[in-house]
């Protein structure tokens, strides 16, 4: 249960700073505008969406085929290489402004905008891992234990809330130490990704893969 909800804290200190600055990120630093003034928002949506909605189908048959454990690493590593990619585009795209601040850039580049929706549309993957398997796996590593699978799943609850106050109280000040932007957050995003993808594959137990039921989402 503690390797659980270490992974689990770990994997939602990567998700935060996207949930919680993405657009903004997509309006300064791909289209160098205003974060609340274009349609690109809808689009990696829809994007991000359409690839989450999709890969839920598959998440029961690969967790069989795989074993959640594996499964929920390979999606902290798809983060981390995710996450890496939104940093490496923010400092690609605002490079040669950055004496100026971003504020300065004027107009987005075409490779970067594409790049940007691709890597929106393949968080979707990790993303609807992140919904289900944690809970299937804390349900199943806790079936035997006296305090029920509920506790177990309330108490899995607080590594998400913990890491979103973390990052909603603490990507201001961090971002200020760096003269304002996005890519400070993004940038310890990657991190904490790999971290958990590493701790995943080093101290969760294996489980049995044919014992895998795709659980609902259980943000709390």
């Amino acid at each position: 249960m503690l390797s659980s909800l270490i992974v689990m804290a770990l994997s939602w200190l990567s998700w935060f700073p996207f949930f919680l600055f993405d657009t903004d990120w997509m309006g300064r630093e791909v289209y160098h505008g205003d974060p609340k003034g274009n349609d690109s928002v809808a689009v990696k949506a829809y994007d991000a969406g359409v690839v989450l909605g999709i890969s839920s189908f598959l998440l029961e048959p690969m967790c069989q085929r795989m074993g959640a454990r594996l499964v929920w690493a390979m999606s902290n590593f798809i983060v981390f290489a995710c996450m890496a990619g939104t940093a490496i585009i923010s400092l690609v795209s605002v490079n040669k402004y950055i004496t100026e601040g971003i504020q300065h850039a004027i107009g987005e580049n075409r490779a970067i905008k594409i790049a940007s929706l691709v890597i929106f549309a393949l968080l979707g993957f990790p993303l609807s891992i992140t919904y289900s398997v944690p809970f299937s796996i804390t349900s199943d590593l806790t079936a035997d234990t006296g305090g029920g699978q509920g506790l177990a799943i309330g108490v899995l609850n607080l590594a998400i809330v913990i890491p979103q106050m973390i990052v909603s109280l603490g990507a201001g000040p961090w971002g200020a130490l760096f003269s304002g932007g996005n890519i400070p957050a993004f940038v310890l995003a990657p991190l904490f990704a790999l971290a958990a993808g590493v701790t995943t594959t080093l101290k969760l137990p294996n489980l049995s893969s044919g014992s895998f039921k795709s659980s609902g989402f259980h943000f709390g």
